[in-house]
């Protein structure tokens, strides 16, 4: 394994960030789960000083199809679909003949891993929602329209490319983006006019890239109108707004809530969903929000929270129509860190979900095993 492994370039890792792939040494041995919060400056500099490494991203052959199919689990797979998601954009903005076949491949791959493990794919949005960069993001918005537009009953052809949309819709913004929400200064004008014209900019890309699909275009050239008409390109309002922009549209908030900016803190799960609740209220077509809201349940995949019993755990797997959600405890009663972990099933009166848990830095959780995808 040691020839496909590269050093972790400095910057890939984040203090009180979950990391996003296994690190290795330089013979291949595991060093750290994904999952690993590094806690401390001192860590972060043993790991460059060292010559700590990650998994190398293989580049399939241009003319090879995009088609793989591996039994998917979202963590094992969270590097590869950053990485693709990345190689594709670049490759529409370079006006690449490959850019379509390129993006058609990550939207079946997206989907594919959302329809195989649908409960970690969701904590992938929660686990990593601290400070997430643009591109994590917009696999976010990916993963959120998936199951938003499955539960608000879109036709599947319209569903996929409605993940095309969410996945290439802030492709104008991707160079700026990290930049903004690392600043807590006032935007400038010309910052402002950027964000207002990224989804036509987004869109003259995608036509340069020999990409003309007319629902995904329309799709991004709405997903910042508002039902009253305050929005953005067009002023759109009520019914002339696509329910595929609304359910974009509807994925971006919520991220923006839950993830921290240089400029304010984020939502806790629980306050965002109440705020949720009230955009069904003339915000947006009403069935889209209760989708979402039925989509997350009251304790969505990837929420930590904290038991009657005192334990401390992490909902791993939505409620069914009996029992659930169900959480893994990671924390005993006292405090102590278990050395295995304990599914507990929250509709259990023992075991009832007290309150959300919001440490200032998350644990350390090895997600995999966690999720059943390794024992």
């Amino acid at each position: 394994m040691s020839n496909s492994l590269i050093r972790i370039a400095p910057g890939a890792l984040t203090i009180g960030k979950p990391l996003p792939w296994d690190v290795f040494d330089s013979e291949g041995n595991i060093l750290l789960r994904q999952g690993y919060v590094i806690q401390t400056n001192s860590q972060l500099e043993q790991l460059f000083e060292r010559g700590r490494f990650k998994p190398r991203k293989i580049e399939r052959p241009k003319e090879e199809a995009f088609e793989d199919l591996r039994q998917r689990n979202p963590f094992a797979e969270y590097g590869d679909l950053l990485t693709t998601l990345e190689t594709t954009l670049k490759a529409i903005t370079s006006e690449d003949p490959t850019a379509q076949k390129r993006l058609l491949g990550l939207c079946r791959m997206l989907d594919k891993t959302c329809q195989e493990a649908p409960d970690a794919s969701l904590a992938l949005v929660h686990l990593y929602s601290i400070g997430p960069t643009i591109h994590e993001q917009i696999l976010f918005y990916g993963i959120l329209c998936h199951f938003i537009a499955r539960q608000f009953g879109l036709e599947e052809k319209r569903a996929t490319v409605l993940t095309a949309a969410a996945l290439t819709a802030n492709l104008a913004l991707v160079p700026v983006a990290d930049q903004l929400n690392a600043s807590n200064k006032v935007l400038t004008d010309d910052q402002r006019a950027v964000i207002r014209k990224h989804p036509l900019r987004s869109i003259d890309a995608l036509k340069s890239a020999g990409i003309s699909n007319k629902l995904l275009l329309r799709i991004i050239a709405q997903h910042h109108e508002q039902a009253d008409g305050s929005g953005y390109p067009e002023g759109l309002s009520g019914g002339e707004i696509l329910p595929e922009a609304e359910i974009l549209a509807l994925s971006e908030r919520y991220v923006a809530m839950i993830t921290k900016r240089a400029y304010r803190n984020r939502m806790n799960i629980t306050e965002a969903r109440k705020l949720i609740a009230t955009l069904a209220d003339g915000k947006f077509r009403p069935a889209i929000p209760r989708s979402l809201l039925l989509v997350l349940g009251d304790h969505p995949p990837g929420m930590l929270v904290r038991l009657v019993n005192n334990e401390v755990g992490v909902v791993t797997r939505r409620a069914d129509r009996t029992r659930g959600p169900f959480v893994k405890a990671i924390f005993g009663p006292r405090g102590n860190r278990y050395s295995g972990t304990v599914e507990r099933d929250t509709s259990l009166l023992e075991y009832n979900i007290r309150a959300p848990e919001e440490p200032e830095i998350m644990p350390s959780m090895d997600f995999s095993m966690l999720w059943g995808f390794r024992s």
